[in-house]
């Protein structure tokens, strides 16, 4: 009979397998923050206030006063400001619990933010308006 000088060894090593489970987490972590960016630039008022609530429904006013409009993980599309109401409609059937987000540039006149006020105060939508943290000196 023919003995082995090495013995194989009968145990499975999961330190390749925690490494590849890392590097997904981290994957994952990542493009999850990336999911919903504001690919429009708003320079958003100052808020001490911040909202927990997740809105679902997105209208974007920026600085030329160009309307924009997203519904969940969606991009941004341009929309007309009158036809803001049917697109809050249409969101609204997808999903009856929405919160709506404004985003509107702070040099945005008081006006144009009234009118998405409106509309949604007109269709019973709850409103949220995005603002940014003050700058901690």
């Amino acid at each position: 009979m023919i003995k082995r000088k090495t013995r194989a060894i009968d145990t499975f090593s999961m330190s390749s397998m925690t490494d590849i489970i890392f590097l997904l987490l981290i994957f994952f972590m990542i493009t999850s923050t990336m999911v919903t960016p504001n690919a429009i630039k708003v320079l958003l008022p100052q808020g001490n206030q911040q909202t927990s609530a997740k809105p679902l429904a997105r209208i974007i006013i920026d600085k030329e006063l160009n309307y924009y409009s997203a519904f969940g993980n969606e991009d941004e599309m341009p929309i007309l400001p009158e036809n803001i109401a049917n697109f809050l409609l249409d969101c609204a059937a997808k999903e009856p619990q929405m919160y709506v987000a404004l985003y509107a540039d702070e040099t945005v006149p008081y006006r144009e933010i009234v009118k998405v006020l409106n509309i949604a105060n007109e269709n019973k939508f709850k409103m949220v308006l995005a603002t940014r943290r003050p700058d901690r000196k």
